[in-house]
């Protein structure tokens, strides 16, 4: 299963808990870390399976959201994350591989953007990542499943 036609359309990095995302044209993805300069990023412990949050735009748009509004670290065009399942692999451009470590749970912090968010987005919020393999991402970047 390689799904083509998927693009990068958005890189952001979470500085702090509460403050605003911030919006970059690319980013360096350290292997085993996470995106550098965002706060997720860790190279040890169970928060590693939760290093960077994928999101597609398809689902934003279906709930009237904007990009970055789910705090997603990468937004995507193009990419069905329905069809991917813990441990599947995803590469960016021409050198990140990331691989899917599950769902994103949403949390009470969607209520705040709208009052019933929090449900409605359940199984919905987008995948968490691992970064199996680093290397710069940029706006713009293809995105695909890996085949092995």
């Amino acid at each position: 299963m390689t799904m083509t036609g998927a693009t990068v359309v958005g890189i952001r990095l979470c500085v702090g808990s509460r403050d605003p995302m911030k919006t970059v044209d690319d980013a360096t993805v350290i292997t085993g870390e996470g995106i550098e300069g965002d706060r997720h990023r860790r190279a040890d412990g169970r928060r590693t399976q939760r290093q960077i949050l994928l999101m597609d735009r398809e689902t934003i748009g279906k709930f009237e959201l904007q990009d970055g509004d789910v705090r997603e670290n990468i937004t995507v065009e193009g990419m069905d994350f329905s069809t991917l399942k813990d441990g599947d692999k995803v590469s960016i451009g021409s050198e990140v591989i990331l691989r899917i470590t599950g769902d994103c749970e949403p949390c009470s912090r969607m209520d705040e953007l709208r009052e019933g968010l929090k449900d409605e987005l359940d199984g919905q919020r987008g995948m968490l990542a691992f970064a199996e393999k680093g290397g710069i991402i940029s706006t713009g970047d293809s995105i695909s499943t890996v085949t092995s």
